[in-house]
């Protein structure tokens, strides 16, 4: 049953995404804002295959740790709609969670980061995929398993609500008026793709925007202040290996030259662009240097 609601999901996904990237590249070659790059788009097309393969080789692993979990359910919801969209709020709050770690502690944004490294904001760059992160995912789930809910339902939930969060992935589509509200638009999505001191770290959600609001990770996007794609430093190089291992790299580095083991855990597991000299700045300092220099 699983594996029928997984490929039912291929099948009804798969022709939306050609078309709707089709469509896509049409508009903006006829608004001659090219969104498009072969390299880009091949990297983005690497990155997602990667990261599927790693899924469907750890999914028994990790289905097993959340069945035996779901053995010590403390509930049994029986009602069909509270039970769905009870599992949608709490998968959307676990993936905020684990979205918003995934910024803020360096070991975990060196998986991340593959998703933020395009300067491209497409519907391919959806598919973009922070590799690694199959390995460890499942671990924000664990709750969901413990409170009743079956864990091949929350990967279905997640799979399904990943279609949503790929849409999200264009400049095509402008405000949407109270839809702003609660759920996470393509404008907000456009936030959290920009390496604009001012949109770092912002606009978690996947479904819903009332948790970046209400945790204090919401930003609008400003006319003023147009997203600059990418990362803040940008790679030089669509190297298959680069593309995936460059942070690990420099997180290597750092904790070799760190002076001590304090500056070590820090390069691990403090947040990016943390060092012990100040020569370089988290998203936070930069934030501050940029209120600063408005003032």
């Amino acid at each position: 049953m699983d594996q029928f609601k997984d490929a039912l999901l291929i099948l009804i996904s798969t022709p939306i995404y050609v078309v709707l990237i089709g469509l896509e590249i049409i508009v903006s070659n006829i608004r001659k804002q090219p969104a498009y790059t072969v390299k880009d788009t091949l990297t983005n097309v690497y990155l997602s295959a990667i990261n599927g393969g790693i899924d469907l080789t750890f999914r028994v692993i990790y289905l097993a740790v959340l069945a035996w979990c779901y053995e010590a359910k403390v509930v049994e919801i029986e009602q069909v709609a509270l039970y769905w969209g009870l599992l949608l709020l709490l998968e959307d709050f676990a993936f905020y969670w684990l979205h918003r770690i995934d910024h803020f502690v360096r070991v975990f944004w060196a998986v991340h980061i593959t998703h933020h490294s395009s300067q491209h904001f497409n519907l391919s760059v959806g598919f973009r995929s922070s590799v690694f992160q199959p390995l460890y995912r499942f671990v924000y789930f664990i709750p969901i398993a413990m409170l009743g809910f079956r864990p091949e339902d929350i990967m279905f939930m997640y799979s399904a609500t990943q279609i949503y969060g790929i849409l999200i992935h264009t400049n095509h589509i402008g405000k949407l008026g109270w839809l702003e509200i609660i759920m996470a638009t393509p404008s907000h999505h456009r936030v959290h793709h920009g390496a604009n001191p001012l949109y770092l770290d912002k606009n978690m959600g996947m479904i819903f925007i009332f948790w970046d609001k209400f945790f204090g990770t919401f930003q609008q996007e400003l006319e003023e202040e147009p997203v600059r794609y990418g990362l803040t430093t940008n790679l030089t190089s669509n190297h298959p290996v680069k593309v995936v291992f460059h942070e690990w790299q420099q997180i290597r580095n750092d904790f070799v030259q760190a002076p001590g083991w304090r500056d070590k855990w820090m390069y691990l597991f403090g947040p990016p662009g943390w060092s012990h000299d100040g020569s370089r700045q988290t998203s936070a300092q930069m934030r501050e240097e940029l209120a600063k220099n408005r003032d």
